[in-house]
């Protein structure tokens, strides 16, 4: 166990080192810092490590996440399968998931404007609903972009999914848009 710091490195700015989002005087000054202090050294291995396991999860189909359209964007330059559907406000799609997808991305369009928090809840047939809080969401494009749980996804059988978009206020909660996905299960 590393000795503590007395002038610890705040995980902001440990994250914003690694990325390389730091200034060239502040870099210099953390390199300085990292290389002679154990525990925020220690620190940054966990962040990365971290990022590490993240990163692996989701390569591997694991998760179920609120994406930007950046980060969809840069899938496709690193070369992934991105299959994605766009679900205008209160409709539907038909989709599947084929054996050559990496990634299946949904874009459920919404009237974001003004919205502060927003909530997504999933319902699945014969389960509670799921209830994800306090979702990412970029109010000037209009949608919220998630990528799927791709084993979950493979696993489904033919059936239809319901999603929900509540803006919140407080204890208040406004339905913004309800979406439907008629999966159609991959047949081998």
């Amino acid at each position: 166990m590393s000795a503590p710091c007395r002038n610890p490195i705040d995980e902001r700015a440990l994250l914003a080192y690694w990325f390389g989002e730091t200034a060239a005087a502040d870099e210099a000054r953390l390199d300085e810092h990292l290389l002679g202090c154990g525990h925020c050294s220690a620190l940054l291995g966990e962040l990365v490590a971290l990022a590490g396991g993240i990163r692996d999860a989701f390569r591997h189909g694991a998760l179920q996440v609120i994406v930007s359209d950046a980060f969809v964007k840069r899938l496709a330059r690193q070369g992934l399968q991105v299959r994605e559907y766009v679900v205008a406000r209160n409709g539907s799609v038909n989709c599947t998931v084929a054996p050559g997808d990496d990634v299946v991305v949904s874009r459920l369009e919404a009237p974001l404007g003004g919205v502060a928090r927003l909530d997504l809840v999933v319902h699945a047939p014969g389960l509670p609903a799921e209830v994800l809080q306090d979702v990412p969401f970029d109010p000037a494009r209009g949608e919220v972009v998630m990528s799927s749980n791709m084993a979950q996804l493979r696993a489904l059988p033919s059936l239809r999914l319901r999603f929900e978009l509540f803006a919140v206020e407080g204890h208040d909660k406004r339905l913004i848009g309800d979406y439907t996905f008629n999966h159609t299960a991959h047949r081998a």
